[in-house]
């Protein structure tokens, strides 16, 4: 379902997307739990289906609480963490909230150079990003 889910979403179909993205969330909350990399990895999906419809508020709101479980569960450096920061980031921007946007931004770049170095695949996008808000 969440490969269907993929590809619903890449043609641009957010209602099939969303609805399938629901139902694997919950699913791996069911069985998974909610701190589960996998239902994470749904919720941010999920969350990317909302961003991509401009309907920030919903996708701001899954957002947060992937970015701070996965802040408890795997730590500020951990990739899938640092993607989650990057990401919120974005929504902020989106609603032109800037400032707020900048700064956890700025927070993730810093993080990616304390744990993984100047390197880091994320980088160079996200300093790209923050010169351009």
């Amino acid at each position: 379902m969440a490969d269907l889910a993929a590809t619903y979403w890449n043609q641009k179909r957010w209602k099939e997307a969303e609805e399938l993205n629901v139902s694997v969330m919950e699913a791996r909350k069911k069985v998974l739990g909610d701190e589960h990399p996998d239902t994470l990895t749904s919720m941010a999906k999920l969350a990317s289906t909302y961003w991509s419809q401009g309907r920030w508020e919903e996708a701001e709101e899954l957002q947060v609480l992937v970015t701070e479980v996965r802040k408890s569960v795997l730590g500020e450096g951990h990739p899938n963490t640092l993607t989650s920061m990057a990401s919120l980031a974005y929504t902020l921007r989106s609603q032109r909230r800037v400032v707020m946007a900048s700064v956890l931004l700025k927070r993730t770049i810093n993080a990616a150079l304390r744990f993984h170095g100047p390197t880091y695949h994320g980088i160079s996008s996200w300093e790209a990003a923050l010169d351009n808000m």
